[in-house]
């Protein structure tokens, strides 16, 4: 993707490549409540940072699944980035040891929530 595409193709492009229907999906749900948020989303998450070539799409994908299981309280948003992961090449035993690892960092709760999560995603695959 040349330097000059515009946020808002290189964005719908990157998040077509890493979470094919599933981030469609949540950018379309935003269009009729706020499409400024949808094409934020797209822009900054996906034309900005998605598309940095600092890391590889498996390991922002790690970072990211990571990152909100220790939140805890992002579970729609997990559950499209653990399809997300395991399709930019993530499997579901890795998946699960990123999981237990944030145990340590974010506590037992958020780590059985995102678990449970995880073998919603896995189940329905």
């Amino acid at each position: 993707m040349g330097f000059y595409m515009g946020k808002l193709q290189r964005g719908l492009a990157k998040l077509k490549e890493i979470d094919g229907e599933a981030g469609e999906a949540v950018i379309q749900a935003l269009q009729d409540i706020s499409p400024d948020m949808a094409r934020l989303t797209i822009e900054f998450g996906f034309g900005d940072i998605y598309s940095r070539p600092g890391l590889d799409l498996k390991s922002r994908e790690i970072a990211t699944v990571a990152a909100l299981t220790a939140l805890g309280y992002a579970i729609p948003q997990l559950k499209v980035h653990i399809k997300a992961a395991l399709n930019v090449g993530c499997t579901q035993d890795e998946i699960k040891e990123i999981i237990i690892q944030m145990a340590v960092y974010a506590g037992f709760p958020a780590a059985l929530n995102a678990m449970f999560a995880a073998k919603e995603v896995f189940q329905n695959l």
